[in-house]
């Protein structure tokens, strides 16, 4: 069993890292003896996308010629071999200005990938990675699901739609939300509530790898 676990604030005890903490140690009791594989995108991120980088992904040929190993290519492939090791994937994000941070964005740019991660068809990408359990802890100051939300949210379709693009259609989205009102004492308590929702689908996780 490996866990990939990301986290995407640039703060050590942000929310989003104390949520996706959470959510590792509960996979942790379950599966005692899985491998975490750490990216910190939040403290060392990854470089946008440059000059060269697109250049080889111009075109098929472009691309062809670039190969696997080129410079150019050679940290897109590390982060998806990263995605492939993992048996599940967890995610820590803040909400930025009602989508996903930056940081995570890079990070995006390089695991979407045509003739490695996805192909075109003419009815569209498909995903050409096998499913694998996303949990994804979202912190946001505001609300943006639910009876009181007050602020759109793009976060949430956006992931949605680029993971299922790669094949990655099992997300599940656990939002702690309201952080700039609420004290530690009830922060902790809605990751404990949030947490314990995700146990069944960790369960289910479990029996599909047996």
């Amino acid at each position: 069993m490996n866990i990939l676990h990301i986290d995407c604030s640039p703060r050590r005890e942000s929310h989003s890292r104390q949520l996706s903490s959470a959510l590792v140690e509960k996979l942790l009791t379950i599966l005692p003896d899985a491998r975490i594989s750490r990216r910190d995108l939040g403290r060392e991120p990854i470089p946008h996308a440059g000059a060269d980088y697109a250049t080889a992904l111009a075109t098929p040929a472009s691309l062809a010629a670039a190969g696997r190993s080129a410079t150019a290519v050679f940290l897109a492939e590390q982060l998806i071999q990263e995605v492939e090791r993992a048996d599940v994937v967890v995610i820590g994000t803040p909400m930025n200005n009602f989508t996903v941070p930056s940081v995570l964005k890079a990070w995006i740019d390089q695991i979407l990938r045509v003739g490695r991660t996805m192909k075109s068809t003419p009815a569209g990408k498909v995903g050409m990675l096998q499913d694998r359990p996303v949990f994804v802890a979202i912190a946001s100051g505001g609300v943006f699901a639910g009876e009181r939300a007050n602020q759109p949210d793009f976060l949430t379709p956006y992931l949605t739609a680029v993971l299922g693009c790669i094949g990655l259609n099992t997300v599940h989205y656990l939002p702690l939300q309201g952080t700039a009102f609420i004290d530690e004492a009830r922060a902790d308590e809605l990751r404990r509530s949030l947490v314990a929702t995700t146990e069944p689908a960790m369960v289910s996780l479990v029996r599909s790898l047996a």
